[in-house]
């Protein structure tokens, strides 16, 4: 198998694992099997008379829920699936030198984090900090083995086409555009961890005199207090409305951003920019009524695990615009053309 094709696998089972945590999380499945790797002592859910007896003896205070640790299970045996993946990328790259050693050892270094990270989520009792520390490394994963899909890409083309002009407004622009993404994710993972995501059940912002009750020095303490579980939150109701209120905001600062972005690479009329814009808009749009469902349908399940994909999905093509602006030679030779040509009346 070539690389590339690895490299393909792997991006569709890390969607398939950043959609299966999110459904894990969501359905309150985080903590379906108390200990880690294994379920109640064993490999799989425990089923039989004495695997559960054998539960119950190992943790008395718990009752096993099939249901939530079959979720959990199941992600985690995914999840195994795609550290094995990873692994191989990371070899078979670094032996046939086809990526650099950074790009090749740092996305097997984020799978060893990733698992930290979920090892932790168990025993820590779903503590906020790493709840939203395992989803942005997810996200991480899924980006760096974007770059690495797309770099393999660049590897195999045979036609490299001139370079284009600089432009370094529209270059700072994508990549400002990428931090507030990033930053807008992070809260959405914090809104989540903090159980904060029905605290305003009203548009545009919160229901009644909702800044009496911000409270930002408690809503964005990182290390909480140690609590015996996090499940379902430990916040009082001002700073998880503080939390929600400011994910609104965010949400509205990445609207501007983006639309500013998409705007710029339209203006720019490369064809390759083009499709770009396009892809950011509907993202965008998919992604505010996904938000808004979330608020008026009071977060059916469904809907908000289609918003941390969509989430997933704006990353990626807005880290894809910023690779195309930094590597001008993935661009068609005749989008290159055109974009020297707009650039050259600036």
């Amino acid at each position: 198998m070539k690389l590339i094709h690895l490299v393909r696998f792997s991006l569709i089972l890390t969607f398939i694992v950043v959609m299966l945590g999110a459904y894990t999380r969501l359905a309150d499945a985080g903590l379906g099997c108390p200990d880690w790797p294994g379920c109640y002592g064993h490999l799989t859910v425990p089923n039989e008379q004495h695997e559960i007896a054998l539960a119950q003896s190992l943790y008395p205070s718990l009752t096993v829920e099939a249901d939530k640790a079959w979720l959990e299970m199941i992600h985690r045996y995914f999840a195994g699936t795609l550290g094995l993946v990873v692994f191989a990328i990371s070899v078979i790259a670094i032996k046939t030198r086809q990526l650099s050693y950074l790009l090749a050892s740092s996305i097997s270094i984020v799978v060893i984090f990733q698992a930290l990270l979920g090892m932790w989520t168990v025993t820590m009792k779903l503590m906020p900090i790493v709840v939203m520390g395992h989803l942005l490394g997810g996200f991480t994963l899924f980006s760096l083995l974007a770059i690495t899909h797309w770099k393999l890409q660049a590897n195999e083309r045979t036609d490299m086409p001139p370079q284009t002009s600089n432009n370094n407004g529209l270059r700072l622009l994508a990549g400002v555009t990428l931090l507030v993404v990033i930053g807008q994710i992070a809260l959405g993972g914090w809104t989540s961890s903090n159980y904060a995501a029905l605290m305003c059940t009203t548009l545009p912002i919160c229901q009644g005199d909702w800044v009496a009750y911000l409270d930002f020095p408690r809503a964005f303490e990182l290390i909480q207090p140690k609590q015996e579980s996090y499940e379902f939150g430990t916040l009082d109701y001002g700073a998880r409305m503080t939390i929600h209120v400011t994910h609104r905001f965010g949400a509205l600062l990445v609207t501007l951003m983006v639309t500013a972005l998409a705007y710029r690479l339209w203006a720019s009329k490369a064809a390759d920019f083009r499709k770009v814009s396009i892809s950011l808009l509907i993202m965008l749009v998919v992604q505010i009524a996904l938000g808004i469902g979330n608020v008026v349908l009071s977060l059916p399940l469904v809907v908000a695990v289609a918003h941390n994909l969509g989430a997933a999905m704006l990353l990626i093509i807005v880290l894809r615009t910023n690779y195309l602006l930094w590597q001008p030679e993935s661009l068609t030779s005749t989008s290159a053309s055109l974009y020297r040509k707009e650039n050259a009346h600036e």
